[in-house]
């Protein structure tokens, strides 16, 4: 017998997405290997642009958003998984042509998704979500790239959201000096509890690039683009390293090749939605190791499936500080 569960449900009109709270049947989820009983979702920016219709980010209608999830197996065709098993899903186009999170079950492909580490629940991970587990990809770029805590300083954008609050919480148990850019100033005292050691209001970043500035930075977190992204790069240490993962700002890049060919800089892309499963398992061994989960309760608040539209609109109009976790 198929069962029934709660979800959200956008569809497509004439006028534009529209959202509904929604009786799913379980014979209705799209095709996969693996049943999921879904414990806990959130909301990213992705997210927000999605639920909100800011963005065209839902390419299927109709269609349950969320683009994260995790919970217990509880039917597999999978020759790795069982049911029972406790298990993330981040990406892999889920809440954008896949059913997603925002429901009570979710069926898809066994290959998409990641154990829960031994350490962590699944609200845990979902308080990660996406976003910290970007965060986990752009240290490790930082790293391959050679960035050591000794060479300077770290510049992590977008500060208050997501990826940025992670990235500082990861970056400073790992022994590197973090500047956090905002423009919350009001959010000083939760960016210093994470790790920030220097706060810098985001109107530095904002004004004409230059070609070459002054460099500041051995290497920086990036989750806004546009003119951010081109002043962060011009004031880069000599061989030092940008991990680039967000466009809050815009997907334009008004900057100039200067800091690349004349300071040796790199400028690493960070693709989280369809990462090799090889690199999702180091991302998340890595953050169950390098992530104080202490710190990470303090940067999450909880919330429920009926809040979901209003947490989408407040992390559009940056509102929101750290991580929410959704209790479906």
């Amino acid at each position: 017998m198929s069962r029934q569960f709660r979800a959200i449900l956008i569809s497509k009109t004439d006028k534009g997405q529209s959202l509904a709270f929604v009786t799913f049947n379980e014979d209705e989820l799209m095709p996969g290997d693996v049943t999921v009983a879904v414990e806990h979702s959130t909301v990213n920016y992705k997210d927000g642009l999605a639920v909100t219709g800011r963005a065209p980010i839902i390419r299927h209608f109709p269609l349950i958003p969320g683009v994260d999830f995790a919970g217990t197996v509880t039917a597999s065709g999978h020759r790795l998984i069982k049911a029972g098993d406790k298990v993330i899903l981040n990406g892999w186009g889920v809440g954008e042509s896949h059913h997603g999170g925002y429901a009570g079950l979710a069926r898809v492909k066994g290959d998409w998704l990641v154990p829960v580490p031994e350490n962590m629940t699944t609200a845990d991970t979902m308080a990660i979500g996406t976003a910290g587990y970007t965060a986990m990809l752009c240290v490790i770029a930082l790293e391959r790239q050679g960035v050591r805590p000794e060479d300077g300083e770290i510049l992590v954008t977008g500060a208050a959201g997501g990826v940025g609050s992670i990235a500082i919480a990861l970056l400073a148990k790992l022994g590197y000096r973090v500047a956090a850019s905002t423009g919350r100033p009001e959010e000083e005292a939760f960016l210093r509890n994470l790790g920030a050691t220097q706060i810098i209001d985001r109107g530095e970043f904002a004004g004409p690039v230059k070609a070459l500035a002054k460099a500041r930075f051995a290497g920086a977190v990036d989750a806004v683009g546009s003119t951010t992204l081109a002043n962060v790069l011009s004031q880069i240490n000599p061989e030092g390293a940008v991990a680039a993962c967000g466009l809050a700002q815009g997907m334009d890049l008004p900057g100039s090749v200067a800091p690349f060919i004349l300071r040796g800089v790199k400028l690493i892309g960070i693709n989280s939605v369809t990462a090799s499963p090889t690199r999702r398992a180091e991302a998340w061994s890595r953050l169950s190791r390098d992530l104080d989960l202490a710190r990470l309760k303090d940067l999450t608040s909880h919330a429920r499936l009926d809040d979901v539209p209003a947490i989408a609109a407040d992390i559009i109009a940056g509102k929101i500080r750290g991580r929410v976790v959704i209790d479906i």
